[in-house]
């Protein structure tokens, strides 16, 4: 792929190929959704040349607009864009079925031999290594997207927004939209794609769906698509919820948790890393389906596994469903696995809703700056998001206890570890949380 003629477009792939390419995605998607999306950059813009850059980042910027998993979406759009429904549909739930069967296996063994000491052990190394993650995300999607001081403001405003006014996420994307919207008409070289430095973006040749080409005949917008769509979805979201209302009841655990992760996919903005204190809210504080340590424990878990971070919220129907015992105690291990699964489903579903539907209308605004600016104001205001969720990261990591319980000096030698690792060396997600888990390891049997 990498020696292909630059000038000659490449030829388009079959949806056989692109299947191949989607497992595989999902098998090695880790580093979270600034990990997953830089694959995809690399994979489908720089090599494969499926995708121009321009129409890759018009496509990011409108799935971190969405509330959901923005890396998912981003493979569901990419999909459908070059195969259709089913395209999108392959490349959603490869993304995602991996990391599901993973998670299932990690969570049995983490409530089964949870207090082994070397699994603590382990689980002490991850933690911080995981805030080195977060910390390097938020660092990655910055160099993309802060491209100006006016871009620059806008993230230093939704930290602050986020940290010191505890203002809802929502509220900050609208803000952020709204100027976007305004800087796009006041000063649009500081919003348009590139973020406004003179220069185009870094061209890579030739592309399948280039920055010219015409938009596919299906990715055309029309009313009686988006009609189909929306009936198709809000019917599977309706025999899901159904059938679980039908099988327990409205109270019923199984009913709870597909109306919660329902209202979280809905309703939750930014991705995983601005979803998680509702999930944590909701899950811990409210229905009580596992504590706030196996919070923490499930979301260092999550981050050693392939997909969308978010599917953290596996781990959490895992762990309520093991915990409540829906099927009886005999049947904690299938408790489990349908609890999970029952989250995944109605986590995700949202997710192929709002890109199937509102795909085509988003094709029909590339290189409109009216339409992309508010969403270059929005990019820019995650970054600020992502800086918020490392600094509570690191806080719960290095005081696990409080601040008057002592500073865990071993957890921050470990994440400055990962950092350099990963920051400075470019050292992949997983050699860094398997050297962390030895570290880890190795701390629990010296002290």
């Amino acid at each position: 792929m990498e020696n292909m003629d630059p000038k000659a477009t490449p030829p388009a792939p079959t949806l056989s190929q692109a299947f191949w390419y989607w497992l595989r995605l999902g098998c090695i998607g880790f580093g979270g959704p600034a990990g997953q999306i830089a694959i995809m950059h690399q994979d489908l813009v720089e090599r494969r040349r499926w995708i121009s850059e321009n129409r890759f980042l018009h496509a990011l910027n409108y799935c971190m607009l969405l509330p959901g998993p923005e890396a998912q979406q981003l493979a569901i759009y990419l999909g459908w864009l070059l195969h259709r429904t089913w395209g999108g549909i392959v490349a959603g739930c490869l993304f995602v079925l991996p990391s599901l069967f993973i998670l299932i296996g990690l969570s049995w063994v983490y409530l089964a031999y949870g207090d082994v000491p070397a699994v603590a052990g382990l689980l002490y190394g991850i933690k911080p290594a995981v805030t080195a993650i977060v910390v390097s995300a938020a660092h990655r999607i910055g160099s993309r997207a802060l491209k100006n001081p006016v871009l620059w403001g806008i993230a230093i405003a939704a930290f602050v927004a986020i940290y010191a006014l505890q203002l809802p996420f929502p509220l900050i994307v609208l803000a952020a939209g709204l100027a976007g919207y305004i800087g796009g008409r006041v000063a649009p070289a500081k919003f348009a794609v590139g973020g406004g430095r003179g220069k185009a973006a870094t061209h890579y040749g030739a592309a399948l769906i280039d920055d010219a080409t015409p938009t596919p005949a299906h990715a055309r917008f029309s009313w009686t698509g988006f009609l189909r769509v929306v009936l198709v979805s809000l019917g599977l979201w309706l025999l899901g919820m159904g059938l679980l209302i039908w099988a327990g009841g409205w109270d019923s655990v199984l009913t709870q948790m597909a109306w919660f992760f329902t209202k979280a996919a809905l309703l939750t903005f930014g991705g995983a890393y601005a979803v998680l204190p509702y999930v944590y809210q909701g899950a811990v504080e409210h229905f009580h389906w596992l504590s706030a340590a196996q919070m923490i424990d499930g979301l260092a878990l999550g981050e050693t596994t392939p997909g969308p971070l978010i599917m953290v919220v596996a781990f959490v129907g895992f762990v309520g469903g093991w915990t409540q015992a829906i099927f009886g105690t005999a049947s904690l291990f299938l408790s489990g696995v349908v609890a999970a699964s029952v989250v995944t489903w109605f986590t995700f579903l949202p997710s192929f809703f709002f890109i199937l539907a509102g795909g085509p209308f988003i094709e029909s605004t590339h290189g409109n700056l009216k339409f992309t600016a508010p969403l270059t104001g929005i990019t820019a205001a995650v970054v600020g998001v992502i800086a918020n969720l490392a600094l509570f990261f690191a806080y719960h990591v290095l005081w696990p206890m409080g601040l008057a319980a002592g500073f865990e000096w071993a957890s921050l030698a470990i994440g400055l570890a990962a950092g350099v690792a990963i920051l400075r060396f470019k050292v992949g997600v997983i050699p860094v949380i398997a050297g962390a888990a030895a570290l880890g390891l190795l701390w629990q049997l010296l002290r």
